[in-house]
């Protein structure tokens, strides 16, 4: 969506820029000293932070400096005035997750919200599915910290060495679990890390090659 309305206010974004883009955004919120940076300079809740961000954003994009503030003002307003959010989830996963359970995997879901995501889980028909739902900010480290992941290992008695972590963000999931000796898989459904280093999938469906 964000690529479109770019397009109609006549900024247009190549399959390839919009690639290198995403691949920056993943680098970027995973703890990346650039964030760390301005997170030390803004409130990350404030809209200084968030104007910050998307002007980086844009000229990652190839807008010309004398452009960006124009398109960022467009843009925002319209994410914030217009745009309705909708959480989703691939297809296939109500299929594959009572799969995994009925093999007798437990399975948890550990994000990088600093608070609590339970309703969303909820919303979303996936509660009946996992064993743990947890944040980082309940933990409060945060990946690719390994720290992050130890209360999980605790609570069901596991080793690194016996849990798979799968991940769509190879800054923060599959560099995370490699710290805290977990086996990695990468869910790349939009082909942002073609060249990575690890197990990658682009559907769920293609787990059962892997567990």
């Amino acid at each position: 969506m964000y690529r479109e309305k770019l397009a109609e206010y006549g900024l247009a974004i190549s399959d390839e820029k919009n690639r290198e883009v995403a691949h920056w955004e993943h680098y970027y919120w995973a703890r990346s000293p650039e964030l760390m940076q301005d997170s030390a300079k803004f409130d990350v809740d404030s809209e200084a932070f968030w104007s910050h961000y998307s002007r980086t954003r844009l000229e990652k994009m190839g807008a010309m400096p004398e452009e960006i503030e124009e398109f960022r003002l467009k843009i925002d307003a319209y994410f914030a005035n217009e745009y309705a959010p909708k959480n989703r989830v691939p297809p296939d996963i109500h299929r594959i997750l009572p799969e995994l359970r009925a093999t007798g995997f437990i399975l948890a879901v550990l994000s990088n919200r600093r608070t609590s995501f339970m309703d969303i889980i909820e919303e979303l028909s996936l509660d009946g599915y996992f064993d743990a739902v947890m944040a980082a900010g309940e933990v409060g480290a945060w990946k690719p910290d390994p720290k992050v992941f130890t209360p999980l290992l605790e609570r069901f008695n596991l080793s690194p060495k016996e849990t798979v972590y799968i991940g769509d963000n190879y800054f923060s999931d599959v560099v995370g679990a490699r710290n805290a000796g977990i086996t990695p898989i990468l869910y790349d459904p939009r082909g942002i890390f073609p060249d990575a280093d690890v197990a990658r999938i682009t559907s769920f469906e293609a787990l059962g090659e892997l567990l």
